[in-house]
């Protein structure tokens, strides 16, 4: 998707045209089948979901076939992870390559060690304290994660850009929208992310499984991946849709006030 003179433009496929997906399913087989994908297009031909589907039938509001929707069940469904995983954008890995991202994005770190080597912000940690061990199986409304964790008008800043990041360091993916719920229990407004850690869809064990290979090593492998499933993207392409090398952060703000 690209702004164009102030108007958004959509790039896809004809219903006929052979890579085209038709379904959820389809979507699901495909991003299982290349490893990882994001949703919109990017720096590398034909690497999203929307370069493979009809734009005419995105925000349609029709799961049989609007690409907006199947996101949505795909988040569901626990069979692919989704959030903000490509340049701060959003997009699926698929469970066979979601232990190498975790080992590459982290860098190795689970949350706490990471926090307690210097490298989480204050205000990340707000965040990810909401979904300690003994919380582990807890999900958040992003509405409600933003309340409890402090962020408001007189309270933290910049939400949007820490839960980004937390999804990037794969800490944090989108496990289903819902529409929110009034007193009366009944459902209103444009269904919202509700978050979770990857380990409540697919166990500690699975998620950190690729831990015993060094992060660069993980790196490499998916940067490996994306050259033979997409062999026209260039090496500065592939760095920036997939990431930083492991260990290349910004600066964490002071841990303690």
């Amino acid at each position: 998707m690209a702004n164009e003179n102030g108007t958004w433009i959509m790039y896809g496929v004809s219903w006929d045209d052979p890579e085209c997906l038709h379904t959820v399913d389809e979507a699901i087989e495909y991003i299982n089948r290349v490893g990882f994908l994001p949703l919109f297009k990017n720096e590398i031909p034909g690497f999203s979901l929307e370069e493979r589907t009809v734009p005419e039938y995105w925000w349609s509001d029709d799961p049989e076939v609007d690409p907006w929707k199947w996101r949505e069940i795909i988040a569901r469904s626990g069979r692919v992870a989704y959030g903000k995983f490509f340049n701060r954008k959003a997009g699926f890995i698929s469970e066979e390559w979601l232990p190498c991202f975790v080992n590459y994005r982290r860098d190795g770190y689970d949350f706490d060690a990471l926090w307690e080597d210097g490298k989480a912000s204050a205000r990340q940690k707000k965040i990810m304290d909401l979904f300690a061990e003994e919380f582990e199986d807890v999900e958040y409304f992003s509405n409600e994660l933003k309340q409890k964790a402090g962020f408001s008008k007189d309270g933290d800043k910049g939400f949007e850009g820490i839960i980004t990041g937390l999804q990037m360091q794969t800490y944090l993916c989108v496990h289903d929208f819902r529409q929110r719920r009034n007193r009366k229990g009944l459902e209103y407004g444009w269904p919202i992310a509700v978050y979770c850690t990857p380990e409540h869809l697919w166990g500690y064990d699975f998620v950190t499984s690729a831990y015993k290979e060094e992060p660069i090593g993980s790196a490499k492998r998916i940067a490996r991946h994306l050259r033979d499933v997409y062999p026209v993207a260039d090496a500065g392409a592939i760095r920036k849709v997939i990431g930083l090398r492991p260990g290349e952060r910004k600066e964490p703000e002071k841990k303690r006030v």
